[in-house]
């Protein structure tokens, strides 16, 4: 007769680019087993069947589930495992115990034992994973863009003087298109034949970016609107402002309980500072960065062209609050709003 471990098992993962370091605790905290696998479909396998040899695998903390924690993290969730985010190694225990990959997995067990992580890792195998991917590809380009247009402004204030006089009253929104089109020739000086050159050369490939952006943008739109359509029509709320809060909730959003949960994912959240007889809240700097700037675009927009928003900013402006401090209540508001709209699993 063959006895099944039943005991609860908790593993960590601390993640690595060629291999990942495996720990197994029971529940008492106490350490069953630490071990080192590729990472290969072959590695997460038999990552995740020495966990389960230890008892019944409950839940895996894995650090890095959105870099070299992805793979493992969605071979763990198709195998009916839950995994947890573990941001970073408890700095006390660091301090206390040194830094190794046996001791980083063994602490992303305990963070998820003691609670301490909670949030489920995005699953990243739906249209919500490509739409990042896309914004990957997107912001770079847009970067590329701004140094591309800095560098022909730069090389038009420095140029001869008919060239100078020609690109001057370009806006910026066509000058990329009209320094493609200029043509270097031997016949006019050599500084003006490399400055036409160069410039050419950079608006060439300001306007290979700019097809490149709307081709990105053409599918942002249509993976939008198949996962979130109700998302675009909200006052303010674009494509790439939709696109981007989406990819923060993850393809599974039904991870995020709450709108009040989502609110602090994305840093809008007011957090608790009281002490003693002060009650009081302050600005919460944490969350995802790049969803808490999607709000404030939202914000910024319905304030200049949405006729109810400006009526309350100017109620509260009465009150006493500044411009900022209403722009944080907005912010709040919107992602409320927001959450309404993601998809649920």
């Amino acid at each position: 007769m063959t006895i099944v471990d039943t005991r609860p098992v908790t593993g960590g993962v601390d993640t690595h680019l060629d291999t990942h370091v495996a720990a197994a605790l029971d529940a008492n905290g106490a350490v069953l087993g630490v071990e080192s696998f590729p990472t290969t479909p072959a590695g997460y396998h038999d990552l995740h069947a020495w966990l389960a040899g230890f008892g019944q695998l409950c839940r895996v903390g894995v650090e890095g589930t959105g870099a070299y924690g992805i793979g493992l993290s969605r071979f763990l969730q198709s195998a009916g495992v839950e995994v947890l985010e573990v941001d970073r190694p408890n700095r006390q225990a660091r301090r206390r115990d040194g830094k190794s990959d046996p001791l980083d997995a063994i602490e992303a067990a305990r963070a998820v034992l003691s609670g301490r992580a909670q949030v489920v890792a995005k699953a990243a195998d739906g249209p919500i994973e490509a739409m990042r991917a896309l914004l990957v590809a997107r912001r770079s380009a847009r970067d590329a863009r701004i140094t591309f247009l800095n560098q022909i402004r730069h090389l038009a204030f420095t140029a001869p003087d008919d060239l100078r006089e020609r690109v001057r009253p370009v806006p910026r929104g066509r000058l990329g298109a009209t320094a493609a089109r200029l043509r270097p020739s031997l016949e006019n000086d050599v500084v003006t034949f490399a400055t036409k050159l160069a410039m050419r050369h950079l608006g060439q490939r300001v306007v290979l970016i700019d097809e490149q952006l709307a081709a990105v943008d053409e599918i942002l739109a249509e993976l939008v609107a198949e996962v979130a359509p109700g998302l675009v029509e909200l006052p303010g709320v674009g494509t790439l402002t939709a696109a981007i809060l989406l990819v923060t909730a993850g393809d599974n959003a039904g991870r995020i309980r709450s709108e009040a949960a989502f609110a602090h994912l994305c840093g809008v959240a007011p957090v608790p500072a009281s002490s003693g007889k002060v009650t009081r809240h302050r600005l919460n700097r944490g969350g995802n960065r790049q969803a808490n700037h999607a709000l404030w675009r939202i914000v910024f927009t319905r304030m200049s062209h949405d006729a109810r928003t400006r009526v309350y900013v100017q109620r509260r402006l009465d009150e006493g609050l500044t411009k900022a401090e209403v722009m944080r209540v907005l912010k709040r508001y919107v992602a409320r709003e927001v959450y309404r709209y993601l998809p649920r699993d």
